[in-house]
């Protein structure tokens, strides 16, 4: 009897191998599976769409193209891109070549491009130059990050009225209490040298998420859907960019997505439910882009 338990066992194990594996689920904030048309015709009708990913997620990479291509078919040219992974003071150079007026060789070695542009970012960016979309810079220029981390929020004030035009309007608000910049303070007061610091590097990060929201709200238009990619902790648990989208916007209808690994796509864990709208479970198997 037990040598029969262990063979049918075996052939339960080499069946369950032999099934099609999934790379990623959809599921809402109630940890209900959610189909892709679904969550799509929900998020056409909100104002602001923040699609926080994990920065070498190849599934996030090719669903954030998806995406836009779905919206851009629903809404057309009330569609409008934003993305962490480009400088407000890059903004020229973006429209410059959106706009045919520099080659792209010049755009590639003049912006400050992330070192995976070309296989994450470039895909949605020739959309928005293919489709005349507007293409929104959102991200504080990073030496301005650095010297918040440094000097904090004062060493802003610093600044000339020329470089102030990269950041939200000062002073800046700020919320400590915030679990997400809770979170960072308590990680950084155990960081070597940043004990007597610590607070700054979470001024860092917020500047960074009012820099994102300012500049999306700048760009809001009636009627159109700004779709914003960045790294899923700038917008989890409507914390981050999108806690300054609600002070700068207090009205504007906000969505957001969150991407997450797990082992076993078929049930989202608990503990991921919580932190989006919508949320991108994808298998902790599938190759990363670096």
């Amino acid at each position: 009897m037990k040598t029969f338990f262990s063979v049918l066992l075996l052939l339960i194990g080499i069946n369950l191998i032999g099934q099609n594996p999934k790379s990623y689920e959809l599921y809402n904030s109630k940890g209900k599976k959610v189909s892709w048309e679904k969550m799509t015709k929900d998020l056409q009708k909100q104002d602001v769409v923040f699609f926080g990913e994990l920065h070498n997620s190849a599934i996030a990479h090719w669903l954030q193209l998806e995406l836009t291509k779905n919206l851009y078919m629903k809404v057309t040219n009330k569609l409008a891109l934003a993305a962490e992974m480009f400088e407000a003071d890059n903004q020229i150079i973006i429209d410059e070549y959106l706009n045919d007026l520099i080659a792209i060789k010049n755009f590639e070695e003049e912006a400050r491009l992330w070192d995976n542009y070309k296989t994450d970012y470039k895909p949605l960016l020739e959309f928005a130059k293919q489709h005349s979309i507007p293409f929104i810079a959102s991200n504080i220029p990073r030496r301005y990050a650095a010297l918040v981390n440094k000097k904090g929020f004062k060493g802003l004030e610093e600044l000339s009225d020329e470089a102030k035009k990269w950041l939200p309007p000062l002073p800046v608000p700020f919320d400590i209490e915030l679990p997400g910049y809770a979170k960072m303070l308590k990680m950084a007061a155990h960081m070597p040298g940043k004990k007597g610091n610590a607070e700054n590097l979470a001024k860092a990060q917020a500047i960074k998420d009012a820099t994102m929201a300012h500049f999306i709200v700048q760009n809001m238009q009636p009627g159109m859907l700004m779709l914003h990619f960045n790294g899923r902790y700038h917008s989890d648990n409507h914390e981050g960019i999108v806690w300054y989208v609600k002070e700068y916007a207090p009205e504007a209808k906000i969505k957001t997505i969150s991407t997450v690994l797990q082992n076993d796509v078929n049930e989202i864990l608990d503990k991921n439910t919580t932190v989006a709208d919508y949320i991108l479970v994808v298998n902790e198997d599938v190759t990363e882009t670096y």
